[in-house]
């Protein structure tokens, strides 16, 4: 088993900035990725960034150039450097791990994800 808590989150000003962090404890040794994900009200589940051991990175196009994830594997945390803030980025964030073999880290669904932290709010106010 692996256990996710994410931290960080919270309210700031269109244009601003929040980092998030992933703490994971357990059976870290399994996660093959991480990634982190968000949900607004009303709508699924969406895919924001993902890292994998070689610190190969991916993100979904709105927020490419804004947000950077990265990984100390020292301390078994990742993180989510969130820039330039904008309204529709309001959503609970939620990070993830998967103990599935990806041939590219972009392939990091929902479905493929093995263990969730509990979600941190970040509202954007325009």
């Amino acid at each position: 088993q692996v256990q996710l808590v994410e931290s960080g989150g919270g309210l700031v000003q269109a244009g601003g900035s929040l980092r998030l962090s992933c703490q994971a404890s357990g059976r870290t040794s399994t996660s093959r990725a991480m990634g982190w994900f968000r949900q607004a009200p009303g709508k699924e589940r969406e895919f924001v960034a993902a890292i994998n051991w070689s610190s190969s990175t991916y993100y979904v196009d709105s927020v490419k150039g804004r947000f950077t994830i990265s990984r100390d594997n020292v301390k078994n945390t990742v993180y989510l450097q969130m820039n330039s803030l904008k309204p529709e980025d309001t959503a609970v964030y939620y990070c993830a791990a998967t103990t599935h073999v990806l041939l590219v880290v972009a392939a990091l669904t929902t479905d493929l994800c093995d263990y969730w932290g509990q979600g941190t709010q970040v509202t954007v106010s325009s």
